[in-house]
């Protein structure tokens, strides 16, 4: 039975996706594809269009602002589908490298 994995793309927003590191992301989009390790991937937009709402017991509250006002955010993803942790992994880390990034590998519940 396969597990799902998140793969976070953490960028300083330091004007990234040169065209090289464009190429070599569809590539190893297409590998995961080829492998049916491939859910869905995205591009996040910049944390200054975030904003965090909370209506919890109709609070109504809107921050206008990300919830982090760290340096560095999220700034894509891939969901992938593996049999294990290990191939997580040695998928986390060839992500790295294709998109020049640092990624988080987390699991997904269920």
């Amino acid at each position: 039975m396969s597990k799902k994995f998140i793969i976070f793309v953490i960028d300083d927003l330091s004007g990234s996706g040169t065209p090289e590191e464009m190429v070599a992301i569809d590539a190893f989009n297409d590998q995961l594809r080829a492998n049916d390790q491939w859910i869905f991937a995205g591009g996040l937009a910049a944390p200054s269009r975030s904003t965090v709402i909370d209506n919890r017991g109709s609070a109504n509250i809107e921050t206008g602002q990300p919830l982090f006002p760290n340096p560095e955010q999220f700034s894509g993803f891939w969901l992938i589908q593996v049999p294990d942790l290990e191939t997580a992994r040695n998928l986390a880390f060839e992500g790295s490298k294709a998109c020049n990034r640092k990624v988080e590998l987390r699991p997904l519940l269920g």
